[in-house]
């Protein structure tokens, strides 16, 4: 029985449409040489069913259980790890599931190894997946670090895009699946090692991209500039009021360079050539050459799927309104949630809102990859219900 639904009842699915979309996931996973992806509504999390009210959270919000079909242990452990405390949230699933390998469904298993790998605690994760095999007859999910620390070091916080060739007014198809890729991951990092040169109307609607990046507040960085600064300057003569944007762009690349007396000298020189106040230096974001070429998941950023990642906090979440607008103009919408590691109670209300919305408008969103932490807040909120949801695997 779901939580009460806040929005209209979804259609369930056709039975043949659902046992065909089964099939053709099975068939790539196959494919793939990997298992097909776990949905969310097909998990069993009951277990231990006490019937009582859920704790009082940040001792503002109570939540009680209303029959979700996750057991209340579970739904507890959700709610205390989507509000920060990952401690209680372990203490109430580790009891629930028992020393034996105890009542817990499949789903709840899942959340606890979750819950070990994204708390990077490798060795009591080891200790449980016996357990999880023997008590499922699967092999467990294979560990991995899913710590915040790991992610740090992994480089992972940016995709990376590479920009390379002659750029001009007709790279603006490439400027524009590159915003996308930012907006989808909240910044993005530019690696212009590649571009052998950009003319001044290139350079135009460059900087209208960085301007407008810049002014929706997404971090940008851009690597291995020196090369292309030198190509520019060859292409301004002080004293010759031409090529605007190129000065402009070439200041720019400056400041990512971090060459502050540099800037300086053409800032003069752009002074006197235009007789107008030239940039000031603001220092922009400098990245090295061994950071922009680290191996990095993140670099095959897709500008046709959204990224939730890091943590997803408060009604008035900036991702959150940048998925709305990323999903507007589009039917079916994939969200990339590999890198999301929580969201938190009233961060989930507001996107079931979203969600609903979409879904009343024929809209389906798929949400992939989510940890099992997040996946049995989902399912508390009933976001099953609005949206396909996968886990992890």
């Amino acid at each position: 029985m779901a939580l009460p639904f806040f929005g209209r009842k979804p259609a369930s699915p056709a039975p043949g449409a659902q046992r065909d979309a089964r099939a053709r996931a099975e068939a790539q996973a196959l494919q793939d040489d990997r298992p097909p992806p776990t949905e969310l509504s097909a998990l069993d999390f009951t277990g231990t069913d006490h019937g009582r009210a859920l704790a009082r959270v940040a001792g503002q919000v109570e939540v009680r259980e209303c029959g979700s079909g996750i057991g209340a242990a579970f739904e507890e452990a959700a709610v205390l790890y989507a509000n920060g405390s990952d401690d209680d949230a372990l203490a109430v699933l580790e009891a629930a599931i028992g020393a034996e390998g105890g009542e817990g469904g499949e789903g709840a298993w899942l959340m606890l190894l979750d819950l070990y790998r994204l708390r990077g605690e490798r060795q009591r994760f080891e200790s449980r997946v016996l357990d999880y095999a023997t008590c499922f007859e699967r092999s467990p999910p294979p560990w991995q670090d899913l710590s915040g620390a790991a992610s740090k070091a992994a480089g992972t916080e940016l995709p990376l895009v590479n920009l390379n060739g002659q750029l001009s007014a007709s790279a603006e198809r490439q400027f524009a699946q590159l915003a996308k890729i930012a907006r989808g991951s909240g910044g993005v990092r530019i690696d212009v090692a590649k571009v052998r040169g950009v003319d001044d109307s290139g350079c135009a609607v460059w900087r209208g991209l960085l301007a407008g990046l810049a002014a929706e507040r997404l971090k940008v960085m851009l690597v291995n500039v020196q090369a292309l600064a030198e190509v520019l300057s060859q292409s301004v003569r002080t004293g010759e009021a031409q090529a605007r944007d190129t000065w402009l762009m070439l200041l720019e690349l400056l400041q990512y360079a971090g060459d502050q007396a540099r800037f300086e000298d053409v800032a003069v020189d752009y002074a006197v050539t235009f007789e107008e106040s030239p940039p000031s230096w603001e220092g922009r974001v400098v990245a090295s050459r061994e950071v922009a070429e680290r191996p990095c998941e993140a670099q095959q950023a897709d500008p046709d799927v959204f990224v939730f990642e890091r943590e997803l906090c408060g009604a008035a979440n900036e991702a959150l309104k940048r998925f709305a607008a990323f999903a507007a103009d589009r039917r079916e919408v994939q969200v990339d949630c590999r890198r999301l590691r929580r969201i938190d109670f009233v961060c989930a209300g507001t996107l079931f809102n979203i969600l609903a919305t979409f879904q009343a408008q024929g809209k389906l969103v798929r949400l992939r990859d989510v940890n099992a932490m997040v996946a049995g807040l989902l399912r508390v909120m009933s976001v099953d219900k609005v949206a396909h949801v996968t886990l992890r695997h």
